[in-house]
């Protein structure tokens, strides 16, 4: 099974991945994390992921789904993968398509994780306070670059709702309920 979590910035996405992955066997696959790695390591292309993300701007399609489809390609993805944080953009998601066929695979769910826009300021805030508290830091842990993220996000993600509705694959949840609630929610969608 493969599915892609999507939602505007700090929709909690990632935290359901995980939980998804633990529950299904699947691999959770976040572009987030696979860049904070290459920016830990400072590779070429960490430093250049990290000057990018520092701006609130969005790395390019063909490196995000080189990484993409060479972590597909291993072992652990064999069960299905969740994707978080790709596809971004028509022409990732295009790009998705055409590698998922060249595989023999396809999608089979696109879950929408909705939040209202205020509430995702009080959670990054939060997360940055947890993140303080515990000695841990994220760049992109600022209400100012979640605006920024949110611009581009309403820019060139948005429209993934159409195109994966048109392909009937969109499925929404209510991102406001709790953590267990929003669980279960997707749990009903994935059967």
């Amino acid at each position: 099974m493969n599915i892609v979590l999507f939602g505007a910035p700090g929709a909690g996405k990632g935290a359901q991945a995980e939980r998804i992955a633990s529950v299904y066997g699947m691999v959770h696959l976040s572009t987030g994390e696979m860049l904070r790695s290459a920016i830990s390591l400072g590779s070429d292309l960490g430093v250049k992921a990290e000057e990018i993300i520092n701006r609130g701007e969005l790395i390019s399609d063909d490196i995000i789904v080189k990484i993409v489809d060479a972590r597909i390609d291993e072992d652990d993805c064999v069960k299905g993968v969740i994707l978080d944080g790709f596809p971004r953009t028509v022409a990732q998601a295009e790009a998705l398509d055409e590698m998922l066929a060249g595989k023999g695979l396809s999608l089979d769910h696109v879950i929408e994780i909705e939040v209202d826009e205020p509430a995702l300021f009080a959670r990054i805030e939060n997360r940055a306070s947890e993140r303080r508290r515990t000695g841990t830091t994220r760049s992109d842990d600022s209400a100012e670059i979640l605006r920024r993220r949110l611009a581009v996000y309403h820019e060139n993600s948005a429209p993934l709702l159409p195109y994966y509705r048109a392909k009937g694959l969109l499925r929404s949840v209510d991102g406001m309920a709790s953590i267990n609630g929003v669980a279960a929610q997707i749990d009903n969608l994935l059967g």
